[in-house]
């Protein structure tokens, strides 16, 4: 089930100071782990990489033994603090998910997750990476 990531909106909906949850997006891109050389070495197949992303940030989705997926991004831009933010969450929240149940995100968790402290093309490129991990999870079904 869904339920990290609910948790994780739920955390968010709790912090209604703009400081607040700026401090909390921090803690979060802090969390943020780039892609294994395992998995993607530079320079990374552009078939992976986020469309309308600002901050040049790739997906990887990889299907684990008991089905389940493992997500992976790099972000390219070091002042991507919120695509690592949200890559860290997407990760946190949904690897070890089947393909099934991830497939099934919506890009309005940004808003959720951003409010309106975003500027339009960082917004877009933001639902893009959301996009991106349920075009991978569709694609392993």
């Amino acid at each position: 089930m869904l339920d990290r990531l609910h948790d994780t909106l739920e955390t968010f909906a709790t912090f209604t100071d703009t400081a607040d949850r700026t401090s909390l997006l921090l803690s979060y891109a802090d969390l943020y782990k780039e892609v294994p050389a395992s998995v993607a070495t530079r320079p990374f197949d552009r078939s992976h990489l986020v469309p309308h992303c600002e901050s040049e940030a790739y997906v990887w989705a990889n299907k684990q033994p008991d089905g389940t997926l493992k997500l992976y991004f790099a972000v390219e831009n070091p002042s991507g603090v919120s695509a690592k933010a949200l890559a860290a969450i997407l990760d946190r929240s949904l690897s070890g998910l089947p393909p099934s149940e991830i497939a099934q995100i919506t890009p309005d968790i940004v808003e959720q997750i951003f409010r309106q402290n975003i500027s339009m093309g960082k917004g877009m490129g933001l639902m893009s990476m959301v996009q991106a991990v349920r075009s991978l999870a569709k694609a392993v079904q």
